[in-house]
């Protein structure tokens, strides 16, 4: 058994390389730099708009373009036209600051323009990034060309200038669209409507659907327009780049390039075959031009995807904006009632256990709340979006699989051992993850307790959320292991068993292309460390706590300065991370995601979980007889293994909270999966010829219905004493009596 955590990590090794070599051979190549490119921008455009009688120029363009979503995420939850396109500018998400709306109006010098007041932009803020574009565009030697406010500002240099600037497209000179090598037209007809003061509303059915679809038809012509002005051999990316009010949506990209018709647009940014960023717009430009994209952008380059005719492409992108908008308006809702739920069941159990009465359905219900956070991944298998009623179809997907899988859990076999309902939950959802990440996370996009493209906060790998979910699945079933490792006398066995488990789980959720969770390896390891180090019966301390967490930030980075290696276009936000500390620009990104974590400290939805569970379980150990009737430490004394995968999963949680940009959320999670289980694993210590024994006023097990002498019926007169329900009974080598293995 020496050899078992050498054995897993050769096979973790393996596996990650094979996972990361099928992705790349899988990933499909960008098309040809043609040397020209055209970006015509299109704030607040979205495919619902777009159909072949009320937007002939722009389906023409789509049936002759690849196709996609543009996921307009800057800083801000909804992305304003001066956001947008000022982060095509920079390269990196940015914001304007102050009231966000339109870009400045550029100031004409000479055939061309300048930015007022762009060296302020670029020095407060964070946002000296700004200009990257046009700057690396003039180091190269190339001029660019603008047309409207907008396009002044995505290709300004360093010093806020462009080259040729025009106003409108007729103020144009037919000469100044071939001229430079890299155009941006300002499509903001659209947009216009929804500025007041020059400011974006919040409001965004401010316009009805005639006074839209007159702006629509008004910005279909304009791109009709400039379509025809083009130089043929242009590349043309049209993208949406804002959105229309404060609600985020999926917006439109296309991309006009050889072999493109038919086609789908993707980004490894992304990894995935229909959506794009923001700042994958500013690569995509430099790459068509033949210019060098400089360290500070972080986007990476369009590239064609998967093969689809025009009219599946079409509703391929526009149900990935339904789903995201029904997840993202859900999950208001969804979170309010597990909460509620959460603290129901903990006042519920309270009450029943101080009477004796009603284990088996707190049992069932513990099992049942577990499993509801692998069934809103598992939802994601069924087309729910594909009905009539989505959100009504997405809940019902939901609570249908919890109850399947808690029948499960309660019902076959492995009931009878205590952890066995436990073990049904904690090894689907293990397995679940695991399985999603090697084939692509599927699951974890537009899922309840995922992430969407319309949030814009992570499109691949684990969430954080879905990383505490895994972390302390993986730590149950390996202390459940090294239970019966213990039972058998090969507690090294057990040791190397925790390590090597958590060890293959932790790699593969920090994997580039992968998981790619940044901070859930350096929450990850301190878990598996003090998992093992109670198993083996030695002393957690600060200081190796300290060192564990050391560790696992250490192990992160190698692993993202790897990925930095890599080509620019095949990197994680690992690498460029790596990259944007060399190159200065961290810090802003670090303020975010503090920033964010801070924000859900007081969550409504997140806190009660967590005071609720932490505070059941701190008093359920500290007072056994009030709050659980001793089935907690019940449970920890007969199995030891359980309470050390529980402390395990709880390092995790709160290190996971103060590394990760969820915050408590991280917390919440690993809460609402391990308490509940632990709870019903002490319920199925109980367990006596697969019934509930009752449990006596004092706190101790009553004769229950097989306890005779001859296993006679209820009433009869033989009794067996039983101990204190928190103290295991011994036999007389003082070992803890009929010590059950987890499973």
């Amino acid at each position: 058994m020496r050899r078992v955590p050498a054995l897993l990590a050769v096979i973790m090794l393996g596996v990650c390389l094979w996972a990361t070599a099928a992705h790349a051979d899988g990933a499909p190549q960008g098309a040809p730099a043609s040397g020209r490119v055209a970006l015509i921008g299109v704030p607040g455009l979205h495919w619902n708009d777009i159909t072949p009688r009320r937007t002939p120029h722009l389906w023409r363009l789509a049936q002759g373009s690849a196709i996609g979503t543009l996921s307009p995420r800057a800083v801000a939850t909804a992305t304003c036209p001066y956001d947008g396109w000022l982060t095509v500018s920079a390269g990196i998400r940015t914001s304007s600051g102050g009231r966000c709306g339109g870009p400045p109006v550029p100031e004409p010098v000479g055939g061309g323009a300048v930015i007022p007041g762009f060296d302020r932009l670029r020095g407060e803020g964070g946002r000296y990034s700004a200009g990257a574009l046009g700057a690396a565009a003039r180091a190269a030697g190339h001029c660019t060309a603008a047309v409207g406010p907008g396009a002044a500002l995505a290709l300004a240099d360093a010093h806020g200038r462009v080259d040729v600037y025009a106003a409108t497209p007729d103020a144009l000179p037919d000469a100044g669209w071939s001229r430079c090598p890299l155009l941006a037209v300002d499509v903001d007809d659209l947009i216009r409507p929804y500025l007041r003061d020059g400011v974006l509303t919040k409001e965004p059915d401010l316009l009805s659907p005639a006074e839209r679809a007159a702006a629509v038809a008004a910005a279909d012509a304009k791109v009709g327009a400039v379509l025809e002005r083009l130089p043929a051999d242009t590349a043309v990316l049209l993208a949406g780049l804002s959105d229309h009010g404060g609600v985020p949506h999926l917006r439109v990209a296309m991309w006009r390039t050889p072999g493109g018709a038919g086609r789908l647009v993707g980004t490894a940014s992304t990894h995935r075959d229909h959506i794009v960023l923001l700042p994958d717009i500013t690569t995509t430009m430099l790459v068509q031009a033949g210019v060098e994209v400089p360290d500070v952008v972080i986007g990476a380059p369009w590239r064609l995807t998967a093969a689809a005719p025009l009219e599946e492409a079409v509703d391929i992108v526009r149900r990935a904006d339904l789903r995201g908008q029904t997840v993202r308006n859900a999950t208001k809702f969804f979170f309010h009632g597990v909460a509620a739920l959460q603290v129901l069941f903990y006042v519920a159990a309270f009450v029943l256990l101080r009477r004796r009465r009603g284990l088996g359905g707190v049992r069932a219900a513990a099992v049942a709340l577990a499993s509801i956070p692998i069934a809103t991944s598992l939802a994601n298998l069924f087309p729910w979006d594909r009905t009539a009623a989505p959100t009504a179809t997405l809940i019902g997907c939901v609570a249908a699989i919890v109850v399947l899988l808690a029948v499960a859990a309660l019902a076959g076999p492995w009931r009878r051992h205590p952890f066995g309902p436990a073990a049904v939950v904690t090894g689907v959802t293990a397995a679940v993850l695991l399985g999603d990440m090697l084939t692509g996370t599927r699951l974890q996009i537009d899922g309840l307790m995922g992430y969407t493209a319309v949030v814009g906060g992570r499109y691949h790998g684990l969430g954080n959320v879905s990383f505490a979910l895994l972390a302390t699945s993986v730590l149950l079933l390996a202390a459940a292991g090294a239970e019966r490792l213990v039972t058998a006398g090969r507690p090294r066995a057990a040791v190397g068993f925790v390590a090597g488990c958590g060890g293959v789980a932790m790699l593969l959720d920090g994997w580039p292309g992968i998981g790619s969770d940044f901070g859930g390896v350096i929450a990850f390891l301190p878990g598996i460390a003090v998992t093992a180090l109670l198993v083996a019966g030695a002393r957690v301390s600060i200081v190796r706590l300290g060192g564990f967490c050391a560790a696992g930030g250490l192990l992160i980075m190698a692993i993202a300065f790897l990925d930095h290696l890599r080509p620019p276009a095949d990197q994680t936000h690992l690498g460029r991370f790596v990259g944007q500390i060399a190159d200065g620009t961290y810090l802003p990104v670090i303020a975010r995601k503090l920033d964010a974590m801070l924000q859900t400290m007081l969550n409504p939805n997140l806190l009660p979980i967590v005071v609720t569970a932490l505070g059941f379980l701190i008093f359920a150990v500290l007072r056994p007889g009030t709050v659980s009737a001793g089935l907690i430490p019940l449970a920890f004394a007969r199995s030891p293994m359980l309470k050390a995968g529980l402390v395990g999963a709880l390092v995790c949680g709160v290190v996971g909270t103060l590394v990760n940009d969820s915050g408590i959320a991280v917390l919440s999670m690993v809460l609402g999966l391990a308490v509940p289980l632990v709870l019903a694993t002490g319920i199925g210590m109980l367990r006596e010829n697969g019934r509930l024994a009752p449990i006596g006023p004092a706190g101790e097990a009553s004769p229950g219905p097989s306890d005779g002498p001859s296993g006679g019926r209820e009433g009869s007169s033989g009794t067996t004493h039983r101990p204190p329900l928190d103290k295991p009974a011994t036999d007389p080598s003082g070992r803890a009596e009929g010590l059950p293995g987890l499973i």
